[in-house]
């Protein structure tokens, strides 16, 4: 199991679930978590999930606290984080849900707050990053944008649920999608059935 420090952003596209889930099942694994969230990912959390993002410190404890993996919160304003510098050890950094504001500011290295300068230190250091985009329809740009990354080596891994293991709940559409977010970053887990594997009716 590849473990380390990984950071984890939450934009405001929605489906902020799945950066969410995604968190929850790394902690749960013990791994270690550096998360960093836009304000637009702040208001996507209390309108999909109802967090009170007046009470940021509190919802992190809430539903991240008590695993065992560690977390650290990085606000996004916070430019001298240690997450900030190459010199600080990560595994590599996923952005789940990734807005196309967000993916736009890494393709044309703005690095205009903490997450976007985070991803661009992953570029520079050639650490594993992965987008999930979460955005219909797509135009030239958003295209263009993912294109010029991919030709990078940034993983892009758009939201996009499948049906072939006939998921029966909202969580299993869920965990399907973080569980190939967790294939991307060589991490095991057991949250989908795979193609093959107890293939029968359900």
């Amino acid at each position: 199991m590849s473990r380390g420090n990984w950071v984890i952003g939450i934009t405001g596209a929605s489906g902020a679930i799945y950066g969410v889930r995604l968190c929850q099942v790394m902690l749960d694994q013990g791994l270690n978590v550096h998360l960093i969230v836009t304000e637009a990912g702040w208001r996507v959390l209390h309108d999909e999930l109802d967090w009170n993002a007046g009470k940021r410190k509190e919802m992190l404890q809430e539903h991240f606290g008590g695993r065992a993996g560690t977390f650290d919160y990085h606000p996004i304003a916070d430019i001298g984080a240690t997450v900030a510098s190459g010199s600080f050890r990560t595994k590599g950094m996923v952005v789940i849900p990734c807005s196309m504001g967000t993916l736009s500011g890494i393709a044309h290295g703005s690095s205009d707050n903490l997450l976007e300068r985070t991803a661009d230190v992953m570029l520079k250091e050639g650490r594993k990053l992965i987008l999930v985009p979460r955005e219909t329809p797509l135009h030239a740009i958003h295209l263009e944008n993912m294109l010029t990354l991919s030709r990078m080596g940034v993983r892009m891994l758009p939201a996009m649920p499948a049906f072939y293991n006939r998921p029966r709940s909202l969580e299993e559409m869920v965990d399907f999608l973080v569980g190939k977010v967790l294939d991307s970053m060589e991490i095991e887990h057991s949250l989908y059935r795979r193609w093959g594997d107890n293939h029968d009716e359900r």
